[in-house]
């Protein structure tokens, strides 16, 4: 999801960190078992989101050049 936000809708990293950091905080608190989650998942999640945005941008500037 965060390749193909960050290839075709948006290059913003600071909209990218807000809402990432933003739902695994919010997961916190989310009264669901989906939300139920070790912290180091919770890292995770986050190393691999940036890792899939970070993909993202790194394409749409390889294209656009």
């Amino acid at each position: 999801m965060w390749s193909f936000i960050g290839r075709f809708i948006s290059t913003n990293w600071i909209a990218f960190l807000v809402v990432s950091i933003g739902w695994e905080v919010l997961e916190l608190y989310l009264p669901y078992d989906f939300a139920i989650e070790s912290n180091i998942n919770k890292i995770s999640d986050l190393i691999v989101n940036t890792i899939g945005f970070w993909v993202g941008v790194r394409l749409r500037n390889s294209s656009s050049s």
